[in-house]
């Protein structure tokens, strides 16, 4: 999402109104008319506290947290925070076993798998909050040389990452790309190795989207069966783009990083690329099913839409952190931080490839920040 050098592609400084504003919920939803809340300078930082914050997780968000972090130091000179992009399965963990200050996952906390628990312990018997700070969307991103226009819809992408289509000149495919001179090649699958909320959001979307196609469930941990496996985002780009014949799933910015082509998606109503207008569209219908300060998102009623010129493969990514339990020294340097990066660490996510909230979003998040105790 490099928008200076991809504006055709993403303008998402200019969208991020519309395309947050849709990120409402049916309590005090944004309205259409929301404005962006980057740059906000007027809401007050109590800086101080724990002078070096440590956090670990989604691989996704590094380069927002990387902003966040230049403009945290500007606010508030002295502090500073290190965070290590493991991936979202690491974040989480570390997070509940109390070894970093929040943690960073491109999905809620799961209670199934005994994370929600396991974080109220880790804040002393206390919930752990969901707090959605960095949006984006998710990219199909190929290598393919002669073919720099590709459609794919839910099914034969379901049968590309499960091993069921194995040839780029699959008559599936074909069938999508009327016209189209694809070659008799093997596809390359590139899958993340680590645990990771992208990889939750992005098989969660072909189980909605599949018809049936994708029996294998969702979850952090790729379940596919077929393909290389890489570490983290820019892993799983860079080995995408140094194989002809290659396609991965991973966030745009990585994606246009590493020269992929970026395949349009057919919701059942027509073929959809990936531009503002239609990730706003898709967007749209999202609502916050998390109650008072978990801002947990709903996104599931997207994945599987077939609203006309809406792309439907997004990724919202949360900070975990404690509601109360940290110490007084944490807490406060916690909340200066998370302060900053949703007021004026919105400055520079545009050019670092997300998109900035817009106020009624920002007024949300702000308030569940400044109840952390």
């Amino acid at each position: 999402m490099k928008t200076k050098r991809h504006g055709a592609v993403l303008g998402l400084i200019a969208a991020g109104a519309l395309l947050l504003t849709a990120c409402g919920s049916d309590n005090n939803a944004p309205s259409a008319g929301s404005t962006s809340a980057a740059g906000d300078s007027s809401v007050p930082v109590e800086c101080g506290g724990k002078s070096k914050l440590s956090a670990e997780g989604s691989s996704a968000q590094q380069n927002a947290i990387a902003t966040f972090i230049q403009a945290y130091q500007a606010k508030c000179p002295g502090s500073d925070l290190a965070y290590n992009a493991s991936g979202s399965g690491a974040g989480v963990k570390q997070f509940n076993a109390g070894q970093v200050d929040f943690g960073g996952s491109d999905s809620p906390l799961s209670e199934s798998k005994g994370e929600v628990a396991a974080a109220a312990e880790r804040c002393k018997g206390n919930p752990a909050w969901n707090l959605p700070l960095v949006f984006g969307p998710v990219a199909l991103g190929y290598k393919l040389e002669g073919v720099n226009d590709l459609v794919l819809n839910g099914e034969v992408t379901a049968k590309i990452f499960n091993g069921g289509i194995k040839k780029w000149n699959d008559p599936a495919i074909a069938a999508l790309n009327s016209g189209a001179s694809l070659p008799d090649k093997d596809i390359k699958v590139v899958y993340r190795s680590d645990e990771s909320g992208t990889t939750d959001n992005f098989q969660k979307y072909l189980t909605a989207a599949s018809k049936g196609a994708w029996t294998q469930g969702d979850g952090k941990q790729f379940k596919g069966g077929v393909g290389e496996a890489k570490e983290k985002s820019a892993g799983v780009a860079q080995a995408a783009g140094s194989v002809d014949g290659a396609i991965t799933y991973v966030e745009l910015s990585f994606a246009q990083d590493n020269k992929l082509s970026l395949a349009k998606i057919d919701n059942g109503s027509g073929p959809v690329e990936l531009t503002n207008e239609t990730v706003g569209k898709a967007i749209d219908g999202a609502t916050i099913k998390g109650t008072g300060n978990d801002l947990v998102l709903d996104l599931n009623s997207i994945y599987g839409s077939t609203t006309a010129g809406a792309y439907p493969l997004l990724l919202a990514t949360y900070e975990i952190v404690c509601s109360k339990g940290y110490d007084a020294d944490t807490a406060k340097a916690v909340k200066a931080f998370l302060t900053v990066a949703a007021t004026t660490g919105q400055d520079g996510l545009a050019d670092a490839g997300y998109a900035p909230l817009p106020k009624a979003f920002q007024d949300k998040l702000l308030t569940a920040v400044k109840a952390i105790a």
